[in-house]
């Protein structure tokens, strides 16, 4: 049993001093910060549908431009009509295609036609509110992607003082652990001397243990955030990585009553608001007539790819659909209750962000006034520590009092420099609720 328990101690301490001796990346978050603007993936996203949006919008140009369009066909055929027009199209005709025979029984008749059609829209005022709404949904594909830059600094700025917060908390941990080794070495030296009991030692050892685990697990939350930044910067080998800087607290005021209209995420959700409109309304226009001009250039033949003949058509249309069935009715009237539906989604967007921006500036204040009491807390945790361990060496204090006191102050410790986190997580979450 000895020697198990010999060995999963020695199995402990080696994976103790291989994690403890991890090598480290050290990083400044301004180097964060480029990369993720440079390589991030959802950026990349974001600018793929920037550009789906762009070339939506270019598709609306036709609303303007003509379409052109040529083609070649050609066909062999014994119909009376087609016949006689190809003929006639070809220029071919003789007084000897009069014969009414022949009109109605004609001969094997080959027609090959060259054409080129332009067709150029006039007057298409759904087209042209299309077109509007097609340039919204673009502007404000734009800005998301500005808002969601704006995100990812909020979420590297929040990663990057988890990172120092870990290696704070690493720290601290560090401290207890060698103040418990100390602690276990002055009561091993009791026990060998008679002086405290055998469960003195071994509340000791527990301790020592807690530490270590502890210490393991802190290290790992270094790796996970690590690896979360490696993700952040689209970097494949997972680097652990240390900040330059230490945790400190920020310091900035913030002045903000309510969320700015012109935020970039508020500012597209008003955008989308009028592309809506706008859709709406070509839908409204799609019940008033159209007017397009058109015009070919026509090349025949009977043989292959000439042009003996030729002949030209030019002329304009004015479309109107007056009656599809209630499509365009049913058509119209969703196009509403979709733009109602997104003015209700911006109003209640905006009344979220002023919620959250409530909730932040609240936390923003908690942290603050929590600040001092944390602090006031360590340092008296410490010179209750400092007395109990003068009394303890006059063997006026047991070793289970230590203990308790050590971990109280390791405690605080903590707590302080999570208030500290805590306060700097709501100032820039409110700076990034307020930013325009």
């Amino acid at each position: 049993m000895k020697n198990i328990t010999f060995f999963i101690t020695t199995c402990f301490m080696l994976l103790f001093i291989k994690v403890d001796a991890q090598e480290y990346t050290l990083l400044d978050k301004s180097d964060v910060l480029s990369k993720v603007k440079a390589e991030n993936l959802s950026l990349k996203i974001s600018q793929e549908e920037i550009n789906k949006a762009k070339a939506e919008y270019v598709q609306t140009k036709a609303v303007f431009l003509p379409s052109v369009s040529a083609s070649h066909t050609g066909f062999s055929t014994t119909n009376p009509l087609m016949a006689f027009g190809s003929k006639l199209n070809q220029g071919i005709l003789t007084q000897a295609d009069f014969n009414p025979s022949l009109l109605n029984n004609p001969n094997k008749t080959q027609n090959f036609a060259t054409r080129l059609e332009v067709q150029q829209p006039i007057l298409n005022l759904d087209g042209i509110y299309q077109r509007k709404a097609a340039k919204n949904i673009l502007e404000a594909t734009i800005l998301q992607k500005q808002r969601a830059e704006d995100y990812l600094i909020f979420e590297i700025e929040k990663t990057f003082m988890e990172l120092q917060l870990a290696y704070k908390t690493l720290e601290v941990l560090k401290t207890s652990l060698k103040a418990a080794n100390e602690n276990k070495k002055i009561i091993e030296n009791y026990f060998e001397q008679g002086l405290v009991q055998k469960s003195e030692v071994l509340n000791i050892n527990v301790n020592v243990t807690e530490n270590q685990n502890q210490i393991l697990a802190a290290k790992s939350n270094i790796q996970n955030i690590s690896n979360y930044l490696s993700f952040l910067m689209n970097e494949n080998s997972f680097k652990v990585y240390k900040p330059v800087k230490e945790l400190a607290l920020h310091t900035a005021d913030v002045t903000t009553n309510a969320v700015p209209e012109n935020r970039s995420d508020i500012k597209a959700n008003e955008l989308s608001v009028q592309a809506y409109s706008a859709m709406n309304k070509a839908d409204k226009m799609a019940f008033l007539p159209r007017l397009n001009a058109f015009g070919s250039y026509e090349l025949y033949d009977n043989t292959l790819f000439n042009g003996n003949a030729n002949g030209y058509l030019i002329g304009a249309s004015l479309s109107w659909d007056i009656f599809k069935g209630s499509k365009n009715i049913g058509k119209a009237q969703k196009s509403k209750a979709a733009l109602e539906q997104q003015k209700l989604e911006y109003k209640k967007y905006v009344s979220k962000s002023n919620l959250e921006l409530e909730k932040a500036k609240r936390m923003l204040f908690d942290a603050r006034n929590n600040l001092s009491l944390n602090k006031l807390a360590v340092e008296q945790s410490q010179e209750s520590l400092r007395i109990l361990k003068n009394r303890f060496t006059q063997g006026l204090e047991k070793s289970n009092d230590i203990l308790v006191a050590e971990a109280k102050y390791a405690q605080k410790q903590l707590a302080y420099y999570a208030t500290i986190y805590q306060y700097n997580y709501a100032l820039i979450y409110t700076q990034f609720l307020t930013k325009e």
